[in-house]
C-alpha cells in the first residue's frame, strides 16, 4: 500500500486593482516536505486576463510572474545541494521568500493542503481547478506562413519562374535572414507577417521588433535591396487600429518597405511576374 503524504499548496492571485481587490488566479505552489516535492507553475498567457481587464500591462504583468517563477526554481535547485527545506512549515513560508506580503499586484492566497500518494497528479489537478478550470479554447491564429501560403499558390498558379534564394543582411549587431529572396540588379526580399495576435500590445510590439532590427543591419548591407512584407491583419476587428499603427511602424522603417496587405496580394504577384520577365528578357537580350 501506497504511503500518503502531507501537502500543501497556496494560489498566486493577480490584484488588478488594491483597492476594489479584484483578482484572478494565476498560479500555484505546492510544498510536500517528505518527499522535497515544491512545484510552481504561473500562466504566462494574457487572453482571459485581458478580457477581464482590458487595461493589464502586458509587460508587467508577464515579467512579475516569471520573475516568482524563476525565484521558485531556485529554491527547487537549492534541494540538490541538501535537505534546505526542513525550515519550512508549509508553502506560505516558501511563497513568503519569494514575494512578500505587500499591496503589489502579485499576491498568495491563505494555505490549504491535504493528503496525496502522487503530489505531481495532485499539483496538476489544483493547477487545474484554480488556473485554468474557466479557460477557453483559444481561436486558431494565422503564422507568418500562412500569410505567405496565398502569395506561394497564385505564383505556382501563374507559373511565374521566380527562383527564391536566402539572403543574410548583417549589421554591427543584429542579422536577418531573408528566405523569399532574388537578385535582378538588386535584391529583391519578401517577408510576411501575421498579426492575427492576441492583444493590441503584442501587435504593436511586433512591428516594433522588426522595425529594431532593420534600423540595426540597415548599415550593414553593401548593396541595395528591396523589401517587401505582406501583412496579414487581426481576426478580432477590435484589434485593428492596433494593426493599423503596426502597418504604419513598419512603413516607416529603414530599407522603406513596400507594404502589402491580403488583399494586394495579387497586385504583388503581378509586380513579381513583370519583374522576373523584365529579368529574362534582358538576360536573352545580353546573350544575343
Amino acid at each position: 500500500m501506497t504511503s500518503r503524504q502531507r501537502y500543501t499548496y497556496t494560489v498566486l492571485r493577480y490584484v488588478h486593482d488594491v483597492v476594489t481587490s479584484e483578482f484572478v488566479n494565476v498560479g500555484v505552489l505546492m510544498y510536500a516536505p517528505s518527499s522535497n516535492f515544491v512545484k510552481i507553475a504561473v500562466r504566462t498567457s494574457i487572453g482571459r486576463i485581458k478580457c477581464i481587464f482590458p487595461d493589464l500591462d502586458r509587460h508587467a504583468f508577464l515579467s512579475a510572474v516569471k520573475s516568482a517563477e524563476r525565484a521558485t526554481k531556485k529554491i527547487i535547485k537549492s534541494i540538490e545541494y541538501g535537505d534546505l527545506l526542513k525550515e519550512h512549515a508549509d508553502a506560505s513560508s516558501i511563497a513568503r521568500k519569494i514575494l512578500v506580503a505587500d499591496d503589489s499586484s502579485l499576491q498568495w492566497s491563505s494555505v490549504s493542503g491535504g493528503l496525496t500518494d502522487d503530489p505531481e497528479k495532485t499539483f496538476e489537478r489544483t493547477y487545474k481547478r484554480y488556473v485554468t478550470q474557466y479557460d477557453t479554447r483559444s481561436p486558431h491564429r494565422r503564422s507568418d506562413d500562412d500569410i505567405w501560403r496565398p502569395v506561394r499558390l497564385l505564383l505556382e498558379e501563374k507559373n511565374i519562374p521566380v527562383e527564391f534564394d536566402e539572403k543574410v543582411v548583417a549589421g554591427p549587431s543584429d542579422e536577418i535572414i531573408f528566405k523569399r529572396a532574388w537578385r535582378n540588379g538588386v535584391w529583391h526580399a519578401y517577408e510576411s507577417l501575421s498579426f492575427d495576435l492576441a492583444d493590441a500590445e503584442g501587435i504593436k510590439d511586433k512591428a516594433r521588433r522588426w522595425r529594431g532590427h532593420l534600423e540595426a543591419v540597415h548599415d550593414g548591407l553593401q548593396s541595395d535591396l528591396k523589401l517587401h512584407f505582406v501583412v496579414g491583419a487581426p481576426s478580432n476587428h477590435a484589434l485593428l487600429a492596433a494593426y493599423e499603427n503596426a502597418v504604419k511602424i513598419l512603413s516607416d522603417a529603414a530599407f522603406h518597405p513596400e507594404i502589402y496587405e491580403e488583399n494586394d496580394i495579387p497586385q504583388l504577384v503581378k509586380k513579381i511576374e513583370d519583374e522576373v520577365s523584365e529579368h529574362l528578357a534582358s538576360q536573352t537580350r545580353q546573350r544575343l
